[in-house]
């Protein structure tokens, strides 16, 4: 069960319209938190919004692009006046996927940006007030993208392995003020955007996770930091981890390959 006292009265999640986002909401909600719900699209922001105020707590709304210049603006007007307890950013993706030497370089800036810089900014807002308080919790979301490079979404890759390390260095840093900063790693998961993007779920002995679950498992170690891997991935992350590097780099794309039905 989610402590109120360290965590509450208000959360507010990034990207939590839909998925693993819709499904922390939810587990929030129940647990008897108010919420602050940032995603781009309104229409499922609005629908996962109706279906956690069902548990009796407030939701507010805020149908956002992340890369907007006046992101930060429009989230310090929607949340300064209140109590914010718990930051969740699930907001990273690979917004932006190709061969890096003969892509657009605007396009992975884009990816940097709100895999990086927004993460930095909400983190760095949110995470002053909790230690002034001397309480509070901040999620992020990581990949195993992030333990090593990928073909056609190297800055995706990179940006998640600067996000774990940022973590840790959070984590080092709030801790002793009585924050709790966790990195949850995510493997494949079953999230709307996966299913459009055409993965292919039914690779014998893939783990594929369900947003609740990993959802209810990350809100249960929110203070076990600075990184918690979900899912049963934790092997997975060891090995990719490992050396030598080329030998597994080139297996995990082997593997990507077969993820994304490319040949």
């Amino acid at each position: 069960m989610i402590d109120k006292n360290q965590y509450g009265p208000w959360a507010v999640i990034a990207g939590g319209s839909e998925g693993v986002g819709a499904a922390f909401a939810d587990e929030l909600a129940q647990a008897g938190l108010n919420l602050v719900l940032i995603a781009r699209k309104p229409g499922p922001l609005e629908e996962t919004a109706e279906k956690v105020r069902a548990h009796g707590v407030e939701v507010r709304t805020l149908s956002l692009d992340l890369l907007a210049a006046d992101a930060m603006d429009q989230v310090r007007a929607a949340t300064d006046d209140v109590e914010v307890g718990l930051m969740i950013f699930n907001a990273g993706a690979n917004s932006y996927g190709h061969e890096f030497v003969t892509g657009d370089l605007d396009g992975f800036r884009g990816v940097i940006d709100l895999n990086i810089t927004r993460q930095l900014e909400l983190s760095h807002h949110f995470g002053a007030r909790m230690k002034d308080r001397g309480r509070g919790g901040v999620m992020l979301l990581g990949s195993l993208a992030g333990y090593m490079g990928s073909e056609h979404q190297s800055i995706y890759a990179a940006s998640k392995a600067f996000s774990r390390v940022f973590a840790e260095s959070l984590w080092l840093e709030l801790e002793p003020h009585g924050v709790h900063v966790v990195e949850l790693i995510l493997g494949v998961t079953r999230t709307p955007a996966m299913v459009r993007a055409g993965l292919n779920f039914d690779i014998p002995g893939m783990l594929v996770a369900e947003p609740e679950d990993v959802a209810r498992e990350g809100l249960e170690h929110l203070a076990d930091g600075p990184v918690w891997v979900a899912g049963g991935n934790y092997e997975a992350a060891e090995k990719r981890s490992g050396f030598p590097r080329d030998r597994m780099v080139k297996g995990a794309a082997e593997a990507m390959r077969k993820l994304l039905n490319r040949k």
